[in-house]
């Protein structure tokens, strides 16, 4: 186990993907020669030579195309699109098709691509480059949807990823690039669709995904202060999410916050809120909460961005109003 950052994480399993498999290769704008905009592929090209590490034009569109192509003729590329807000660029290829050839070839096809992306607030990087859109891509049929939060999660959810035989959606939140943490010299395997329970507890669940487990990591410490025990659920996975850990730590618990940093309306809070209420109905003993940001563009000045990413704070709110 060593000391790293988040990003060297996600650069360390493109490595070894690159290793140890001759069919992966890396697509994107700035990846090659800069090593990319966030530095996540820097010394990949010198290792792995510009056949496998291809710097591309700007052009999403048409990246996301040659990679439902590449992954038809057997390869398994990665694509880099910079900024999940430029996702909007991607669309055809990978909603109309990578998405849905498998089904529509009658399971002759397979579409084994991924496509990291990233989202999130707190850069001051504006309304056009900090948008968190996870939960489009979770309503497609046929797209996995990855967040991770931790440098161990990063190396193996990426490295599943790159395995799976489905067009796969890795969206890396930018905050979290810099984080330090431990990195396992093997991290445990991390299958697609698996929770983890990041802090156990006995009095409210939090669910949350990506740089916002750190939040409610956060709350829930406290919480403690405050005598109640709050219980920890990192999805890991927004597209499939682990319903049946959801429900077994609401079943323990009895009271649901589920916190994320997309806005509010139409999220994945609201679909998860929404199947507790269905099928966790007996063992509520208050109102599902959510934290999301607000109905708006994210704020480009830094006090009113501040203001308009969910806390600890709030989540913390959020607790104390399921106690009814």
């Amino acid at each position: 186990m060593s000391e790293a950052r988040f990003a060297h994480a996600i650069n360390r399993a493109l490595d070894d993907a690159l290793a140890a498999d001759p069919s992966v290769l890396l697509l994107g704008e700035d990846i090659a020669n800069a090593g990319g905009t966030f530095a996540v592929t820097r010394g990949l090209l010198d290792k792995h030579g510009p056949d496998r590490v291809i710097d591309m034009p700007i052009a999403e569109n048409a990246i996301a195309g040659m990679a439902v192509g590449l992954a038809l003729g057997g390869f398994r590329p990665v694509v880099e699109i910079m900024f999940m807000d430029f996702m909007t660029l991607t669309m055809d290829a990978l909603v109309n098709q990578a998405a849905k050839l498998h089904f529509m070839f009658g399971g002759q096809s397979a579409v084994p691509m991924v496509v990291r992306t990233q989202h999130g607030g707190g850069l001051n990087a504006g309304p056009q480059h900090s948008q968190c859109l996870e939960a489009w891509f979770a309503h497609i049929p046929g797209l996995k949807v990855v967040v991770p939060a931790t440098l161990d999660d990063a190396y193996a959810l990426l490295r599943s990823a790159i395995d799976d035989p489905n067009p796969v959606l890795f969206v890396e939140n930018k905050a979290l690039y810099p984080m330090k943490g431990a990195l396992s010299d093997a991290p445990p395997a991390a299958p697609i669709g698996k929770a983890r329970i990041a802090r156990a507890g006995s009095d409210v669940t939090i669910v949350s995904y990506g740089a916002m487990v750190h939040q409610a990591m956060a709350a829930a410490e406290q919480l403690a202060g405050e005598g109640v025990s709050a219980e920890v659920i990192d999805l890991r996975t927004v597209q499939p999410w682990d319903e049946a850990a959801v429900l077994a730590s609401l079943a323990k618990t009895h009271r649901l916050v589920i916190a994320h940093e997309a806005v509010e309306a139409f999220g994945v809070g609201a679909e998860i809120a929404a199947r507790m209420a269905q099928i966790g109905f007996d063992e509520l003993d208050g109102p599902i909460m959510r934290v999301g940001a607000p109905f708006m563009p994210v704020p480009f000045g830094r006090g009113l961005e501040v203001d308009y990413m969910p806390s600890a704070a709030r989540i913390v709110e959020a607790v104390r109003a399921t106690d009814v």
